[in-house]
């Protein structure tokens, strides 16, 4: 049990912070959308924590400690990284007034984004399956 102290309350409220915050808070997990097309949400993560107490003094051996603390987490979506061919482009998103009108918002330009990279990456892979079937094709015939 943690020593009954501010000090004490104020490592286990970190403790809880660090619990609910790791690395993949803000950089989130990879979706791979048709195998060549992989995008990765990026976040921002603010926190702050406060704690406090005090000792009153006792006729019994002990003194009474009395103390108490707190913690806030906020988790803001700030960009996108996409992955395409080899290439790494990052969409940011813009300001909006709070985190979830920003998603709410992000979400059909996202899709819209997603679906032209995914249109054209099928189209350059069509054509190149038909430039490889011509070049095939074209080839003279063994006499």
């Amino acid at each position: 049990m943690k020593e009954q102290s501010a000090a004490g309350i104020l490592e286990t409220t970190i403790e809880k912070v660090r619990d609910l915050v790791n690395v993949s808070t803000i950089i989130g997990e990879p979706m791979n959308i048709d195998g060549n097309l992989t995008i990765i949400p990026v976040s921002k993560v603010t926190y702050g924590f406060a704690s406090g107490g005090s000792d009153f003094p006792s006729k019994a051996s002990k003194e009474i400690f009395g103390g108490g603390g707190g913690a806030g987490v906020t988790i803001t979506p700030v960009a996108f990284l996409v992955v395409s061919d080899g290439e790494v482009t990052i969409k940011n998103i813009t300001a909006f007034d709070n985190a979830a009108e920003r998603v709410v918002n992000l979400v059909p330009e996202m899709f819209d984004k997603v679906n032209s990279v995914v249109n054209k990456a099928k189209k350059e892979m069509e054509a190149k399956q038909n430039a490889d079937m011509v070049s095939v094709t074209d080839e003279p015939a063994a006499e």
